[in-house]
């Protein structure tokens, strides 16, 4: 059977047989100039990333409600003020490209809610706050 191998800008014609290699060939090949990107000038600005609030456990009160795990929040499903049940899903989190259902602990009221939609979170932030 017959090869070919590019090694260094060198093109190697190589025919095996049997576990035996022989070179048959060596053409040089011609480098193609590399393109560069360069963005126009009527390109759209690009979207603002997710605004990061910045937020004191000293000043949200109630059960705080964190993240498991680092990720982006693809949904809030609540509001502040609403009743949820226990097990009702309160926030999408997308981890690993999946999707995790963060849900309530217990019976309560949504006191405030600390993320929005796009928002990146680390371990541990806080995503809302309940009330009994």
């Amino acid at each position: 059977m017959k090869y070919i191998v590019t090694i260094n800008n060198k093109n190697y014609e190589v025919e095996v047989e049997r576990g035996k290699a022989h070179i048959v060939r060596t053409t040089q090949t011609v480098e193609a100039p590399v393109a560069t990107y360069t963005p126009a000038e009527s390109a759209a600005p690009a979207a603002p990333a997710a605004p990061v609030l910045p937020v004191h456990t000293d000043m949200v009160e109630g059960e705080l409600l964190k993240a498991p795990m680092p990720g982006i929040i693809v949904s809030v499903n609540v509001t502040p003020g609403a009743y949820v049940k226990k097990g009702q899903v309160l926030v999408v989190l997308e981890a690993m490209k999946m999707e995790n259902e963060i849900v309530a602990p217990r019976d309560a009221i949504v006191s405030q809610i600390i993320v929005a939609k796009g928002m990146s979170v680390s371990t541990g932030d806080i995503l809302l706050a309940l009330q009994q």
